[in-house]
């Protein structure tokens, strides 16, 4: 793996690879490394999935390790979309059961349900869900606007009480989704959506965030050399023990 650049800031280690092929294949063997150690101290382990475009390059070169024991896992998922259909390819549930939950024998799949009728139940569930099988590895990404899951600047509170949630989306992580293909146009993307909030997601032992594209540059830069702040909600990572950022030339330019 071809490594241009690397640093540690405050707590957080980042790399720059050489390409956005290089920067998943890196994710993909720290993560498969620490799946792997993880399962020699123990039965099974929980993990934690972002549903994004910039995911794709990590998903695919993990499932390519065929060493894995997946039947070990169990899977969750960080957000959902409220109000689309059960069976829309941008429900995020979708998004990862074709890219990776269906493809391995996980152990269990944890979906978050956005079409619940009484969605502060299905936070409360989930909730449950994540305070019983307390998250090993979480693989996420940033948002254009800084957010960690679904926590854009707006709604993220270091110190939420909830670790599920209900909130309402703002105008440019709305229009990330239109960016990134996932929408025809603004008026497709949903309004509203339940997240992990910031705590439940810090909480995981293990943090890896795949970030690329030139889009995420701003971003990277905050998270990286900006105050530690909800105003860059991805800032967060900074106090995490165990926590790195991939990223490549193009995510990267700012910090290089």
């Amino acid at each position: 793996m071809s490594i241009i650049k690397e640093m540690t800031v405050d707590k957080l280690k980042v790399k720059v690879y050489s390409s956005r092929d290089e920067m998943g294949k890196g994710a993909a063997a720290d993560v498969t490394n620490k799946i792997k150690e993880l399962l020699a101290e123990k039965d099974e382990i929980n993990m934690l999935f972002a549903a994004a475009p910039s995911q794709n390059e990590f998903i695919a070169s993990l499932l390519a390790d065929k060493d894995i024991d997946w039947t070990k896992i169990n899977a969750f998922h960080m957000d959902e979309y409220i109000g689309l259909s059960d069976d829309a390819p941008q429900r995020f549930g979708n998004f990862l059961k074709e890219r990776i939950f269906s493809k391995v024998p996980f152990k269990s799949v944890h979906y978050i349900n956005g079409g619940a009728k009484d969605v502060d139940a299905e936070c409360e569930r989930y909730t449950q869900l994540l305070k019983q099988n307390p998250i090993d590895i979480v693989c996420m990404g940033i948002g254009e606007n800084g957010h960690i899951a679904f926590n854009d600047p707006h709604v993220a509170f270091f110190d939420d009480e909830k670790w599920v949630k209900v909130v309402d989306l703002d105008m440019k992580c709305r229009t990330q989704q239109v960016n990134d293909g996932c929408f025809a146009n603004i008026d497709e993307v949903p309004t509203h959506a339940i997240t992990l909030t910031i705590p439940a997601l810090v909480a995981a032992e293990y943090a890896y965030c795949i970030v690329p594209a030139p889009t995420k540059a701003e971003a990277v830069k905050n998270t990286v050399e900006g105050p530690i702040t909800e105003d860059c909600p991805a800032s967060i990572l900074r106090k995490h023990d165990n926590a790195i950022l991939y990223t490549d030339p193009d995510s990267a330019k700012h910090i290089l």
